[in-house]
């Protein structure tokens, strides 16, 4: 199947000024934007394997070395971006006197980029530091206000702030195509992760949600698609966009939560090294299932619609059409091949009530069982 690739500029109000998209863009876009912000030096932010395994890093510095605006590579990012990682990078960005990062890779090496600008400027003051994301995965940290890091005990934390996001994002298929097929697609279960629960988790704005249903409809088009022509840039960056639109940008007067599956997904995560992809294959489809016993009427009208964006014929009725949304979910993460028990990671089958406490609390009712089974299910 054959399609044609799509590109364009997409400028923001707030801290995100633009999203540049397309094959080619860091090519064509990523100096430009660097001189738009008066750059003079910049850091790049990876993890070691982009750096190592691929030519992608070397090509981006090749880019900077000509405007003789490279600094360094600081490719120290684990998975959920460990704090002792988050401090080096602060004291590697003053020792450059760097003026710009440029973070390429998944989630850890963006939120690490956001985690590195928001500590070095508490330690300096003055406006945060110029942050242009490029992302080779679908997980979509780069439009967050919010970034999570694993502490000392291996706790993942949550921090948000207005600054936070990206002042641009590239979004550049080409650059996909050495991403490993099984992270490829499990971020794009977690794209779809954050366009689901943004039909019933709270603040979201209602276009907000008009967006999420696209992105649920591309994500289901494409992802199989990816799986079978894997070297498909078109289809790459159709997915790319679809991620954009699963989690758009958007400024409110107070932080914004995220649904249950997230929160199960956060306490899987860093205690016990689930990526966050895999973590969504494992809690989105129960979790969206349980919502036709504890979401609103209005949350579960709009999460019902979900159904025919992912391309199948309604039920005839709200809760029926919530079921068949949760089947059809877990029937896409079967067919990508992201079937996965808890015990896959080696966790074990008795902390399963830690994890559910700790997620909704033991005071919780019914949502405590219900959770507590989905767990136990999952294992």
């Amino acid at each position: 199947m054959s399609t044609s690739a799509i590109s364009g500029y997409y400028a923001y109000t707030q801290t995100l000024k633009g999203v540049y998209y397309g094959p080619g863009s860091v090519k064509n876009s990523l100096i430009s934007v660097l001189e738009g912000f008066g750059t003079k030096k910049v850091l790049i932010v990876t993890g070691k394997s982009l750096r190592e395994k691929t030519d992608v890093i070397s090509d981006i510095e090749v880019l900077l070395k000509e405007k003789q605006i490279y600094g360094a590579t600081f490719s120290e990012i684990g998975q959920h971006s460990p704090i002792a990682n988050i401090k080096k990078g602060v004291q590697v960005l003053k020792d450059l006197d760097a003026d710009a990062i440029v973070s390429v890779g998944g989630g850890s090496p963006i939120d690490a980029s956001k985690l590195i600008l928001h500590f070095f400027k508490e330690e300096r003051g003055g406006p945060i530091l110029t942050h242009v994301a490029i992302p080779t995965t679908l997980s979509a940290a780069e439009y967050t206000a919010g970034a999570g890091y694993k502490d000392e005990n291996g706790h993942k934390v949550a921090l948000g702030d207005h600054d936070l996001p990206p002042g641009a994002v590239i979004l550049d298929a080409e650059l996909t195509l050495s991403t490993p097929e099984r992270l490829w697609l499990s971020t794009g279960i977690r794209a779809l992760d954050h366009a689901v629960e943004s039909l019933y988790r709270p603040l979201v704005p209602y276009p907000i949600k008009a967006i999420s249903y696209e992105a649920i409809s591309l994500l289901f088009k494409y992802l199989p698609i990816s799986r079978q022509n894997p070297d498909d840039i078109a289809v790459r960056q159709k997915l790319q966009v679809a991620a954009w639109m699963s989690l758009w940008p958007v400024t409110l007067s107070k932080p914004v939560t995220f649904g249950l599956s997230h929160d199960l997904s956060k306490q899987v995560g860093a205690t016990y090294d689930v990526p966050h992809g895999i973590s969504s294959c494992i809690t989105l489809p129960p979790v969206v299932a349980i919502q036709t016993n504890f979401a609103t009427p209005e949350d579960k009208e709009a999460l019902a619609r979900g159904l025919t964006s992912s391309g199948k014929p309604g039920t005839g009725s709200i809760d029926g059409d919530i079921i068949a949304f949760s089947s059809e979910i877990a029937n896409l993460i079967d067919s990508l091949g992201l079937t996965t028990k808890l015990r896959d990671y080696n966790i074990p089958r008795g902390d399963i009530p830690q994890i559910v406490e700790k997620t909704v609390g033991k005071n919780s009712g019914e949502l405590y069982y219900q959770v507590t089974e989905i767990m136990e299910k999952a294992f």
